[in-house]
């Protein structure tokens, strides 16, 4: 019995001898993982330099014929991706007046100077918002050794406000030509020298596309059964089509559709997104109908580092959809004066004529507007736009001297009214709305304003819907309700009393 006692405290203290062995050997590997994660300068960096694409201008390389050892493409993408990381730290450190981030890819003798800048806008209380939106770099020279690269680029696009006390003291484009060394440390190409060789102010010009031939008599489409989710997993190439042929045999001839930024991918535009889009495009394009596309629905963010990421994705988007025949026009926002007060309005117009110099600078062949939400936003950028647009959802008895007041402010060019319409919803969220009756009284109203005022016009919208995302008109349900019942046809298919009225 004691020799039994024995053997179990034996193995009861072996056992206790491996535990314990086992947790020492899984804290020390525990803390050497967490020492190994820390020396990834992505994960210490305060700006994120990390995976995911947040910094992207236009880069176009130059042939490769350099001196010294011929670079191979993976080098070259190497070099590209932490040269690009090198400004977007900068443009950052001028941003905030910090320097976190800046050794991580600027040698001893160039973040001096950088240092210098911050040290003395920090005095001066000076802030910097900026951006580079295309690069034109040439590699002149890539040791033999590949630790030491000469790259001189050319036509560096530089938008840039400079602020002091938080008050805008400039705001300017600029083209400039950089000469710049590079050295690999550590396995990151960092900056040794970056010196500006020319500058001058960056100046655009576009052709403005004739409009005379705008004949725009539409209306504003989402499927009934997938409002803002038109492009998603329930995608129906063949309801598309049904509803293009009800748009057309009701005598319209142009219908406005939407692209969420998020919803296609942001920088990286979803090619199966892409895909549905050409498909409704030709959907529209077998109905004779023209398709005004508006892009950047649900975009809202405006900051000038993220401008490269939607540049890209107007990029993508307008390049591949350019030459298709169903295309009449770009719409760039919808409503964007309605984020002045969140956003801040100089910031969204300056994004806003930076994206018509793309969108222009990819397609010179269709007209560009902006879907203002009222008439006295309509006259912003009205110089950059081929028509002029704007939403009117107001008194009716004030539209005709709001077109006439327009066409005096913004003489020669087209004009849409590019969202109309009232709901037909009374019930219990808003007793005193409108009816069906009110509804058809409202768009024949509107239609003798539009014929005597000889206006372009695109309705909102063809169907009522049964449900309405809270992105939309948020969560109120007399906000909700109200917004369901816009359409000429109603939850169960009928037309409604206003459908007679759907065009003149």
């Amino acid at each position: 019995m004691v020799g039994l006692n024995k053997s179990i405290v034996r193995v009861m203290l072996m056992t206790s001898y491996i535990v314990v062995i086992a947790l020492i050997i899984s804290g020390i590997s525990a803390l050497f993982a967490y020492l190994n994660t820390g020396a990834d300068r992505s994960a210490m960096l305060h700006t994120e330099i990390k995976k995911i694409e947040q910094y992207s201008p236009k880069v176009v390389w130059a042939p490769i014929e350099n001196e010294g050892r011929l670079i191979d493409e993976e080098n070259l993408k190497a070099l590209e991706n932490d040269y690009l990381d090198a400004w977007y730290v900068k443009h950052i450190a001028y941003k905030t007046n910090t320097t976190i981030g800046i050794k991580d890819y600027y040698t001893d003798s160039a973040r001096l100077n950088l240092f210098e800048i911050i040290e003395l806008n920090t005095d001066k209380h000076i802030t910097i918002e900026s951006t580079t939106l295309e690069h034109h770099p040439t590699i002149e020279f890539f040791s033999e050794d590949g630790q030491l690269a000469v790259i001189t680029d050319r036509d560096v696009v530089e938008y840039k406000r400079v602020f002091q006390n938080k008050k805008l003291q400039l705001e300017t484009t600029e083209i400039s030509t950089y000469k710049i060394v590079l050295l690999l440390e550590d396995g990151f190409w960092r900056i040794r020298h970056l010196v500006k060789e020319t500058t001058k102010n960056y100046e655009v010009e576009h052709k403005e596309i004739p409009t005379n031939d705008l004949n725009i008599r539409g209306i504003n489409y989402y499927p009934q059964a997938t409002p803002w989710n038109m492009f998603g997993e329930a995608f129906s190439k063949d309801t598309i089509a049904k509803d293009f042929k009800i748009i057309k045999d009701a005598g319209l001839n142009s219908v406005r559709i939407f692209i969420q930024y998020d919803d296609f991918g942001k920088a990286d535009v979803d090619n199966t997104k892409l895909e549905k889009l050409k498909q409704t495009l030709d959907a529209a394009e077998t109905a004779n109908l023209d398709v005004v596309v508006t892009l950047f629905d649900f975009y809202g963010n405006y900051d000038v580092l993220d401008w490269t990421l939607t540049m890209r994705h107007a990029e993508t988007i307008v390049s591949a959809l350019k030459d298709h025949k169903a295309i009449v026009g770009w719409d760039i926002k919808n409503e964007p004066n309605l984020d002045f007060k969140s956003r801040g309005k100089n910031n969204v117009i300056a994004w806003l004529d930076n994206m018509i110099n793309l969108v222009k600078s990819i397609d010179d062949h269709h007209p560009v507007t902006i879907g203002w939400s009222n008439t006295q936003s309509a006259a912003i950028l009205e110089h950059k736009v081929d028509f002029i647009s704007f939403h009117y959802y107001e008194d009716l008895d004030d539209l005709d001297t709001s077109i006439k007041n327009l066409k005096v402010e913004i003489p020669g060019k087209a004009i849409v009214m590019g969202e109309f319409g009232l709901s037909s919803y009374d019930g219990f969220w808003k007793p005193y709305g409108s009816s069906e009756e009110d509804q058809a009284n409202y768009h024949k109203k509107a239609h003798q304003i539009i014929t005597a005022n000889n206006l372009q016009y695109m309705s909102w919208t063809l169907y009522d819907f049964v449900d309405i995302p809270k992105e939309v008109v948020g969560r109120l349900p007399w906000r909700k309700n109200a917004q369901k019942q816009f359409g000429f046809i109603d939850t169960n298919g009928t037309k409604k009393a206003a459908f007679i009225y759907i065009s003149e």
